[in-house]
């Protein structure tokens, strides 16, 4: 049986001296503990050297795609090929089938295999002569390399690390510079003021400082080089009239030195950004013709990297920098944010409110593709973020224009937009309705209703029903005559004469008892 094993510095053949062994493959590592031992087991038969590391690369590759490389096919055919009655032990089973379907040799990969490759490595350093440990741990740290940049597709040249420093160096520097810009300002404002309002320039405001000193050497300076002539005149005459505190020598100079920091770091700023947008161009082009240099910038340090980037969806990619706003939404069962970082683009920025979301998540999507492309791809040019982009803005323009354009009747052209011509209706707020209670009383109406009755004696006068009220019963305790009559006899009169007979017998055992009540009240008045 003969062994291929592959090593960093060349493809190497065994031959197995003694097969019964392999049949122990739980104690098979005893035998090789010693380079004595394995000399017992296994010989090297021959070793074929890589010329380079780019060979050794290629054979790396090829066997870990299951391929067979130019150099393994040639050794296979110079030595193998004269004891083609053998079996030849390999570490792959993929590769195997490649072998034996172009060179016609029997394969084998088992259990038994597997360990005596590992029994092998352990031992190779006695096994194979001519190779000094420090040169074979050399070839193997570097195509270690080698295979691990061409399995994540990387380029030593796409350095993603100097673009995270950048930007997060650029947005140090933003802070610093508006934190000495308003010390500066409020500094030389105690002895200056008027000079803040006519200068909006943080920039042109501090070499304006740097140039003058004090207030009073306005007037003999020349400011043409930095300020127009309107604003130098408005600045000359703001100095006459100042209503600042005199300052010091010693402050003006303090003054003078913080605003040369200013300007100092300024310029470095310029510097950096420069810097930055040819990185940028460098490293990532498709994304930066999508989103720009800084939005692209700031998406690769929240994600760590560029391939990290990658990795993400683009649903991730529209919302990435808004996980605070997203997990309040979740936790409070409402709306998700529809941008993140992503908003700073140019492409959301020019859009109304209304398509913003919409925008976001077609360029969320057309960004994702574009920082794959870059992450990923051998290519270096800008041509799918420009296809991308134009895609983009044309779809951008048929939202915009959808409220303004109309289908004609045809359904083939469109029709003109009519003028547009602003109708409002203005309504006037009845006050009337606020009020549940009656503008006028009854016993008002009562009167109108019966003045129009006297002026007008043809129209019918309509009688309005009074609510009924129970009747006050007032108790005298001064004795009455039978002769009186109560007012009941006038009310019966004002009825219905024809009462029933059963209606008057009531009436009549009614009146009874009080008649006896007033004899009895009499009979104790006369006694």
């Amino acid at each position: 049986m003969l062994v291929l094993f592959e090593t960093a510095a060349g493809y190497a053949i065994f031959k197995v001296l003694d097969e019964s062994k392999l049949q122990q493959v739980d104690s098979l590592y005893k035998e090789f503990e010693t380079p004595e031992k394995a000399n017992k087991i296994v010989k090297l038969k021959h070793f074929e050297k890589f010329q380079d590391t780019t060979e050794a690369l290629a054979a790396a590759t090829a066997l870990v795609e299951g391929k067979v490389s130019k150099s393994l096919k040639k050794v296979l055919k110079k030595v193998v090929a004269k004891e083609a009655h053998e079996q030849l032990a390999i570490s792959d089973a993929k590769l195997g089938g490649v072998i034996k379907e172009k060179l016609d040799l029997s394969c084998i990969h088992s259990p038994a295999v597997a360990e005596l490759m590992r029994c092998i490595r352990s031992q190779m350093e006695g096994l194979i002569s001519g190779l000094p440990p420090r040169e074979i741990s050399a070839m193997s740290l570097g195509l270690a390399h080698s295979l691990s940049r061409y399995k994540l597709k990387f380029s030593p040249d796409k350095v993603d690390t100097m673009i995270v420093q950048a930007i997060s160096l650029l947005d140090d520097l933003d802070k610093e510079l508006n934190n000495y810009i308003m010390r500066c300002r409020e500094w030389y404002g105690w002895h200056f003021p008027e000079l803040g309002k006519v200068l909006t320039d943080n920039l042109a405001y501090c070499k304006t400082v740097c140039k003058i000193g004090d207030r009073t050497n306005v007037a003999g300076s020349d400011l043409s080089d930095l300020l127009s002539e309107e604003i130098e005149t408005e600045v000359k005459l703001a100095a006459e009239i100042s209503m600042g505190t005199e300052v010091s020598e010693q402050d003006i100079s303090n003054i003078r030195h913080l605003c040369e920091q200013v300007i100092e770091i300024s310029e470095y700023r310029t510097q950096l950004y420069d810097y930055l947008k040819n990185r940028m161009m460098a490293i990532a082009p498709n994304l930066t013709v999508m989103v720009g240099e800084l939005v692209g910038a700031r998406l690769i340090s929240h994600a760590g990297s560029l391939l990290n980037l990658a990795k993400h969806p683009a649903s991730t990619v529209q919302i990435l920098g808004a996980e605070k706003a997203l997990f309040r939404a979740l936790k409070t069962r409402k709306d998700t944010p529809k941008y993140g970082l992503i908003y700073h683009a140019s492409l959301v920025g020019q859009t109304t409110a209304k398509n913003k979301g919409k925008i976001s998540r077609m360029l969320a999507a057309k960004t994702s593709l574009a920082i794959r492309y870059d992450a990923l791809g051998e290519d270096t040019n800008a041509e799918m973020g420009v296809e991308n982009r134009a895609k983009l803005e044309a779809r951008l323009r048929q939202l915009e224009e959808r409220g303004i354009r109309r289908i004609s009747g045809t359904g083939k052209a469109l029709a003109k937009a009519d003028k547009y011509q602003h109708k409002s209706e203005v309504k006037v707020y009845d006050p009337c309705g606020d009020s549940t209670i009656p503008s006028t009383s009854k016993k008002r109406k009562l009167e109108e209703m019966e003045d129009t009755s006297e002026k007008d004696p043809s129209t019918p006068v309509v009688k309005v029903k009074k609510p009924k009220t129970e009747p006050v019963v007032v108790k005298c305790e001064t004795p009455t005559t039978a002769s009186e009559e109560p007012p009941k006899k006038k009310k019966r009169k004002i009825k219905d004469t024809t009462e029933d007979p059963e209606e008057e017998k009531a009436s009549a055992v009614v009146e009874e008892p009080s008649k006896k009540k007033k004899k009895k009240k009499v009979k104790e008045l006369e006694d």
